[in-house]
């Protein structure tokens, strides 16, 4: 089993996990997800579905805000 995993969400590289003794770690390589900078997840999963959660987050806020004077 492997020590670290890209995290990728369509075409961006969020960041890599990286296994520890009892997590994985988040490390950001992109400024979206510099949020999930430093958190532990259970799982490289977990990990993945919290920077999709984040990622389609921003995009439905950029979105609004773009529609916000129509």
């Amino acid at each position: 089993m492997s020590n670290a995993y890209i995290i990728e969400i369509g075409s961006h590289a969020a960041g890599i996990v990286t296994r520890n003794e009892r997590s994985f770690r988040f490390f950001s390589s992109d400024r979206i997800f510099d949020s999930l900078e430093g958190r532990e997840f259970r799982s490289a999963r977990d990990a993945e579905r919290a920077a999709r959660a984040l990622f389609l987050e921003r995009r439905h806020l950029v979105s609004g805000q773009l529609f916000a004077g129509f």
